[in-house]
């Protein structure tokens, strides 16, 4: 069979009839796309879609999951797959998947990569799977067979799992020799998605760099360089339980993956990833950034000074960092976000301290990586300005940061006892809070010959480890009645149990007085779940999921909450079920609650949603469309969304931003809310195919996967409007795919107020707002908080010439200024207010510094007058703090620089403050700091300070005492 490609490629040709990655990438793709009817889909994002578990998208098959999962809506675009083929961009970092250290060692580790793979679901299985695979490697790549081997599952007698002989017989049929058709144990041919789920053997295919004819077999999965594992195909037919054990799965799916960079190896002739033209441009413009020797492929030893590793890690990390930064994953302080500034750090340390390269370097490389990766994902065209400015910014801070952390590390050495170990605390502070890489830490000490309290370091991380996994962790045993397993799904599905009618959660009005009616809903238990497995009975006390024909209970989804409410058994009226939670899961939506009576399958309900608490979501909802649409008229069209969360208390919402939000921009984007809500406007919503939906300009859309039909939600403009040819209504407006619920106009918001907004990380901002009767509430906050602050504004620019009471007005700007901060009120009001109570406190403190330099001033005239010319003065003298007295020692020892000075000030709490200077002149026999000690002593109290200057405390009671002490010392030294 003549392949229909445009090129034809073996390994042996080498040079320039070797065809370049992105040949090798759409090949793959039109094989199955085209050959085999595979409907082609776009990658993923590398952020991770509602799988809490996972920091990056590290595999093809992770945007499947739903389907494999049987979690996947029956009506949702994903449902409908049967034969897929991608290539799916990959990070392994962090997690278990973790490559980072390794990158840069080898020359085949990377931390971003892209998989090629093609998926069946529910179709064909073991035969056509390796069928295709052959056909593409041999037929259309043109490797050479004798070079190729395949292995399989061997069986594993504990799990009581024969050896797969089913796929050995398909590869023999396919012609591969008896001696290339290789068994292997568990570890080896049996993948699992996690320690429960989906699993299923394996068979690999692996190549033979080599070749000439040998009998490679002996290589195979032994870490051989010269034999390397290409395309995995897996066949999911189990499911591992809880309790371990495996159990058939109810339909059988095909998930393989190919690296695209190890396959270009193969087919440019190469024996390094990084020599294909998938590394090669970016490598060249790192040489061209910095100049001195190229890249020469070396590793380990032959790599001195490590200039080849450096050249591999920063090729690989801008890889990376592009890909990332452009899926919205950005540097930052927790999760993804905290492994890409790992990385990003990594890779500005290899540019500077081995390339030696020129500040900006890694940023340079942004239009060569989008060169070479744009065709394939386009999104990194549209980003890449964003891209060089995020990365330049971070490297900045970054090397600030080493400046630092470095001072730090050469004072803690100058403190520290000899013989001892570095301070473990120190330590995890630098590497946790400014991200000081350890490795550079164990240098630093190493070259001052002190060592780390690894120990102790240790005993914090893992206690730090311990704490972040007891969050999310905490929470997961609580889905065992809300979340369906595949099996139960299945059982569902073969019992001809419906999927969940959740229209009537829609079925609301505004009634002839302005209040919205929700029409009641009557429905039939179809089946009851609890602890993973489905009934037809749940006793009393018991919590468990119920799963009905029928429902008006919106289920969380959407970034919408769930409803609250209960349920009541017809004829039973005073026999409440509370709803506690309601989730959907493969189209049934189940409603947790805990059975106050026995409930049964059969059983007639009755639902009362909690209709306050409905209503204030959807209001809740309609906002932050509304908001969505302001934040994009005020800051421009590049506004995209992040994220969103609505509850009935509040909503909060993640975008896109160059920068902060200035006060005036959001006055105005409130303002844009607020003329909307004025006007009333009709919110309008219907159903339509996804594929129409998906045509309407200006639509806002976020990356999840919607159902078909599939919801409009449209502000003001009827959705037969927006949908017509060539319309641009909804440019004009906010115009939504949401499944959520919504107002029916939008007066019933009243008004919203943006009560937070903060920067998460360089370039997504979270904004949290309320509406309503809060909104209302958070105004007149706002309002009071004003006039306290005009308030202290106008008595400071009153003439007070009393310390206590400008202390007393400092005092009250810090209260204000804790109060601002921590109230919720608009936020533009609460930027005003603190830049105004910044400038009250610059004020505050300048004035009392003042007051106390004159102060201080008129104390030491007198007290000169009095010890007119003596080498030592000893004095009592009236102050008000340690500070004043200080500044009454200074003015004296200028006016008299062969002066020493002692001076104790009695105060009213019964506490004797003491501050003395010594002279230059009487060095080193004078010490202050043994002067204030000898005295402070004297009064039970203690002291501290310099050679020359030194202050302390003591009790009133030795004052005398101390007087005297004070003389005696002083005589004693002079």
């Amino acid at each position: 069979v003549v392949p229909p490609w445009g090129w034809r490629c073996t390994p042996r040709r080498g040079g320039s009839g070797c065809p370049p990655a992105g040949q090798v990438r759409s090949a793959f793709l039109r094989f199955f796309q085209e050959r085999h009817g595979h409907c082609r889909l776009p990658s993923a994002p590398v952020r991770p879609r509602g799988d809490p578990r996972l920091l990056f998208v590290n595999a093809g098959m992770n945007q499947f999951k739903p389907i494999f999962l049987g979690t996947v809506h029956p009506r949702s675009e994903l449902a409908q797959h049967r034969r897929v083929v991608n290539s799916q961009k990959c990070v392994r970092a962090g997690g278990k998947h973790n490559d980072l250290e390794d990158v840069g060692r080898d020359t085949y580790h990377h931390t971003f990569f892209e998989m090629l793979g093609n998926w069946s679901f529910g179709d064909y299985f073991k035969e056509e799977a390796c069928s295709m695979a052959w056909e593409l490697l041999t037929e259309v790549y043109e490797i050479p067979k004798d070079r190729l081997y395949v292995t399989y599952f061997g069986g594993d007698a504990s799990l009581g799992l024969s050896a797969d002989e089913e796929c050995r017989d398909v590869w023999l049929h396919l012609g591969v020799p008896a001696s290339h058709v290789l068994p292997f144990p568990l570890k080896d041919n049996f993948w699992e998605m996690g320690d429960t789920g989906p699993c299923g053997p394996c068979t690999e295919i692996h190549y033979d760099h080599v070749g000439g004819g040998r009998n490679a077999a002996a290589l195979v999965n032994q870490g051989s360089p010269d034999v390397v594992e290409i395309w995995n195909l897996v066949f999911m037919q189990y499911s591992r339980e809880v309790e371990g054990h495996l159990l058939p799965l109810p339909q059988h799916h095909v998930d393989t993956g190919m690296g695209l960079e190890r396959l270009v190896t193969i087919l440019q002739n190469k024996r390094s990833n990084y020599d294909t033209d998938l590394f090669t441009p970016i490598l060249d413009a790192i040489h061209k950034g910095c100049g001195g020797p190229g890249y020469q492929g070396l590793v380990g030893d032959a790599d001195v000074g490590r200039v080849n590793m450096a050249y591999r890690v920063v090729a690989d990390h801008v890889r990376t960092l592009c890909v990332c930064i452009t899926d919205g994953i950005y540097p930052g302080l927790s999760g993804a976000e905290l492994v890409l500034r790992r990385i990003l750090r990594r890779a500005v340390r290899f540019c500077s301290e081995v390339l030696h390269a020129p500040r900006g370097l890694l940023a340079s490389l942004v239009p060569t990586v989008v060169e070479v990766l744009g065709d394939a994902y386009p999104e990194l065209t549209k980003n890449a300005d964003q891209i060089v400015d995020i990365i330049n910014e971070n490297e900045v801070a970054f090397l600030s940061s080493l400046a630092r952390g470095r001072r730090i590390i050469e004072r803690t050495v100058q403190q520290m006892k000899p013989s001892t170990n570095f301070p473990a605390e120190v330590a995890w502070s630098l590497y946790g809070n400014l991200g000081f890489p350890l490795d550079l830490i164990d240098l630093m000490l190493e070259e001052k010959g002190i060592t780390l309290d690894s120990t102790a370091f240790n005993k914090l991380a893992l206690e730090d480890a311990k704490r972040k996994a007891g969050g999310p962790q905490a929470g997961q045993l609580d889905n065992r009645n809300t979340c369906l397993d595949v099996h139960s799904l299945a059982q569902l599905q073969n019992s001809s149990v419906p999927a969940t009618d959740d229209s009537p959660k829609y079925a609301y009005k505004l009634g002839q007085n302005g209040q919205y009616e929700f029409s009641p809903c009557q429905a039939t238990v179809l089946m009851l779940y609890r602890d993973q497995s489905l009934q037809k009975e749940v006793g009393a006390g018991q919590r468990c999921g119920v799963i009905l024909d029928r429902t008006n209970f919106y289920a969380e989804q959407g970034g919408q909450a769930c409803d609250q409410g209960y349920m009541i058994r017809l004829g039973q009226q005073d026999i409440l079920f509370p709803v506690e939670s309601v989730r959907l899961c493969g189209g049934y939506v189940i409603h947790e609650v805990t059975a106050v009576e026995t409930l049964r399958a059969g059983d007639q309900v009755q639902l009362f949603v909690d209709e306050a608490q409905r209503l204030a979501c959807m209001t809740n909802h309609t906002a932050t469309h509304l908001l969505n649409f302001a934040l994009r008229h005020v800051l421009g069209d590049n506004t995209e969304q992040r994220g969103s969360h609505v509850t009935a208390k509040r909503l909060r919402f993640d975008f896109d931003t160059k920068g902060p939000v200035t006060v005036e921009q959001l006055q105005q984007v409130e303002q844009v809310v607020q003329d909307v809500i004025k006007r009333n406007e009709v919110v309008h919503m219907a159903e339509v195919p996804l594929t129409l939906a998906r045509r309407v300009q200006g639509l806002r859309a976020v990356d999840e996967g919607y159902p078909d039909p599939v919801r409009i939600v449209s502000l003001g403009v009827p959705v037969e409007t927006v949908l017509t040819c060539d319309s641009e209504a909804a440019m004009q407006t906010s115009v939504e795919l949401c499944c959520g619920t919504h107002l029916l106009q939008t007066g019933a918001m009243e008004d919203l107020a943006i009560i937070s907004e903060r920067q998460l990380v360089k370039g997504i901002s979270r904004i949290i707002a309320v509406t309503g009767g809060q909104a209302k509430q958070a105004r007149e906050v706002g309002q009071c908080l004003a006039m306290e602050v005009d308030s202290v504004s106008l008595r400071m620019k009153g003439k007070t010439t009393s310390i206590p009471e400008m202390q007393n007005l400092s005092k009250e700007v810090g209260q204000l200024t804790k109060v601002v901060a921590n109230t919720a009120m608009p936020q533009w009001q609460r930027k005003e207010l603190q830049t105004i109570l910044r400038a009250l406190q610059r004020t505050a403190n300048t004035a009392i510094k003042k007051l106390e330099v004159q102060q201080a001033e008129e104390k030491a005239q007198s007290l000169l007058a009095k010890h007119c010319n003596q080498p030592v003065i000893i004095d009592t003298v009236p102050a008000d703090s340690l500070s004043i007295l200080m500044k009454v020692v200074n003015q004296l020892c200028n006016k008299s620089p062969g002066t020493s000075v002692l001076l104790l000030s009695p105060q009213v709490s019964g506490e004797v403050l003491c501050a003395c200077q010594v002279s230059k002149n009487c060095l080193p026999m004078f010490s202050a700091a043994d002067w204030a000690a000898a005295v402070c002593t004297q009064m039970e109290g203690k002291a501290g300070g310099s050679p020359v200057v030194a202050k302390g405390s003591g009790n009133a009671k030795g004052m005398q005492g101390a007087l005297s002490t004070a003389l005696e010392f002083a005589r004693s030294k002079l």
